[in-house]
């Protein structure tokens, strides 16, 4: 006799954008993949939080421009450093403004794409956010991390710094952070290493420990800010 493992659920997925058409767009493309399934959306960001809270999907692609809430003020309010038990928000817009970015990150979301990265990367950042990686549009990503290793601006870094480490990371624990700072996922890591993803996870668990950091970004961040990463060419 022979066992099947059962499949996995589907990652459930909340859309929130004013515009008609790009929910439908990305509920078309979202529910054809098997391992996504759509179960709420939204035309304002108040609905959004409303129905966050309600239905509790495992993301959330939120707009940022949106009647009666912003998505930067709704991802606050859904994943921020206030909330006990945060969602997982990606925020998708059209807008490549700085601004925004550091707004989006710093309010808790796990991911920032632009709507004309394409459904593939979409579908990428949900079950990246899915999964407790992060991703950021690769158009934004080097310029994000150069901002936070410039001189001093009017408006300084905009994540929160970790403090200084409890005590040394070890060589395999700053691979691990040089390649989170480079944007790879779990998985990229684990293949890049040649370890298992169990491994990788428990590294980032002893790093974000010992750097007090809340999520990737806060690592990425102290990752530039030390010269533990370079921008690749």
């Amino acid at each position: 006799m022979t066992s099947s493992t059962p499949p996995a659920a589907p990652i459930r997925v909340l859309i929130a954008d004013d515009q008609d058409m790009v929910r439908t767009g990305f509920r078309f493309f979202l529910d054809a993949q098997p391992d996504l399934t759509v179960v709420a959306e939204a035309a304002d960001g108040e609905t959004a939080v409303r129905l966050a809270r309600e239905a509790r999907p495992d993301v959330c692609l939120l707009d940022i421009r949106m009647p009666k809430l912003d998505g930067l003020e709704a991802t606050r309010l859904l994943a921020g450093p206030e909330v006990a038990d945060p969602l997982r928000v990606v925020v998708v817009t059209t807008f490549d403004l700085d601004e925004y970015v550091y707004g989006a990150l710093r309010g808790g979301a796990c991911g920032f794409l632009l709507k004309d990265s394409g459904p593939t990367l979409l579908a990428e950042a949900v079950r990246a956010a899915a999964a407790g990686d992060s991703l950021v549009s690769p158009s934004v990503t080097v310029r994000l991390l150069r901002h936070l290793t410039a001189g001093p601006k009017p408006e300084p870094v905009v994540v929160s710094r970790p403090a200084p480490a409890t005590e040394p990371l070890t060589d395999r624990e700053l691979d691990v952070v040089r390649l989170v700072a480079l944007g790879r996922t779990n998985a990229e890591i684990a293949a890049e290493l040649y370890v298992s993803l169990s491994t990788v996870k428990t590294h980032l668990s002893s790093v974000q420990l010992k750097l007090a950091a809340r999520n990737r970004v806060e690592i990425a961040a102290w990752a530039w800010q030390h010269g533990h990463a370079r921008p690749e060419h």
